[in-house]
Formats: C-alpha cells, sequence, structure tokens
C-alpha cells in the first residue's frame, strides 16, 4: 500500500538557503534538505486501485496557474511542546486555491475531508524534547530570516515509506501548471 501525499517541490538553491538553518537546536532531528517540500494534501496508506483514481484526478488540476511562492520566517508547531521547526509561506492567494482544489478533486476521488486546517510550510526538523525556551533561544540566535521566493511551475504527488518522518519522498508523477499571465 502506498502512502501518498500532493506537495510543491523546494528548488536546490532555496533548500541549500535552508538547510543553513540546521544544527544548534537541542531534540532535533533535522530533515535532510532533498526531502524539503510544502504539502499541499495528505492523502495516506491507500490500495492500488485508489492510488490510481488519486493519480487521475489529480490531472484535472493541471489548469491552475503558476505562480510566485516566498518563504518569510521560522515557525514551530506545538506551542508549549514544541514538535516542528518550520519555514512559513507567506499568505498567497493562489497557493490557497490551489490547495482547496486539491481538496475538492480528492473528495470527489473518495478520500475523506482533510481535518486539519492548511498551514503552508517547509518542515525543517521534528523536535522531540525540546522546550519552547530551547526553541525560543535557537530562533533568537537564528537572526532574521531572510525571505527566499521562487517560481512553483508544477505540483506532485509523492509517495513515502511508513517510517518516523522526513522521508525519503519518491515522486510518483507531476503536473505542470499554466504558464504565467502575460
Amino acid at each position: 500500500m502506498p502512502r501518498l501525499f500532493t506537495g510543491l517541490e523546494i528548488p536546490a538553491d532555496v533548500a541549500f538557503a535552508l538547510s543553513l538553518k540546521r544544527g544548534g537546536l537541542q531534540g532535533s532531528r533535522w530533515i535532510d534538505a532533498e526531502n524539503y517540500h510544502i504539502t499541499l494534501r495528505f492523502i495516506g496508506d491507500v490500495d492500488i486501485r485508489t492510488a490510481n483514481d488519486v493519480a487521475d484526478s489529480l490531472d484535472r488540476l493541471s489548469n491552475s496557474t503558476a505562480f510566485t511562492l516566498k518563504l518569510n520566517h521560522l515557525g514551530a508547531f506545538g506551542g508549549d511542546k514544541p514538535r516542528a521547526l518550520y519555514a512559513g509561506v507567506e499568505v498567497n492567494d493562489t497557493l490557497i486555491r490551489l490547495q482547496a482544489a486539491h481538496e475538492r478533486v480528492l473528495q470527489r476521488a473518495g478520500l475523506e475531508p482533510e481535518g486539519r486546517k492548511f498551514v503552508p510550510h517547509v518542515a525543517l526538523a521534528r523536535l522531540r524534547g525540546a522546550t519552547a525556551g530551547d526553541l525560543a533561544r535557537f530562533m533568537a540566535m537564528a537572526g532574521r530570516f531572510e525571505p527566499l521566493e521562487f517560481s512553483v511551475g508544477r505540483f506532485v504527488l509523492y509517495s513515502s515509506r511508513d517510517s518516523v518522518g522526513g522521508g525519503p519522498y519518491v515522486i510518483e508523477q507531476s503536473y505542470p501548471l499554466a504558464e504565467f499571465a502575460a
């Protein structure tokens, strides 16, 4: 059974810049730069027939328009018990529409609705045992986050192994987006 999700790839130059944030946070398991991505929709473990239906359904979204994204801050999930460090995405209406279209198409393909609110981000580290104070010190030492901007010309269907998290991820299929309007 494949474990699937849809997402956006992070270009190598942006991934390298993000990887420079690695280190200095106790209780962190850093994600390899080649596994950085922005998840659009987690699908989960599905049978081969459902996987094929999902892949076919996503073809309908290739008329979405290419766009530009900006990563503009560091953040964390988990509040007083932080569990992940991430690079956050600046609010982007085109990204929100694309993610909502994924949700609609995948529900039509028979998947249950996603229960979590969409918070676009690039996971940098999984945290275990790091305190909110540790995280605050790390973020203060990290200094100003220089925004990283890149063009998005496609989305992909990823598969992963059932693991502790952080990859490796395999691109099963890619879906080009329509070029920018002139």
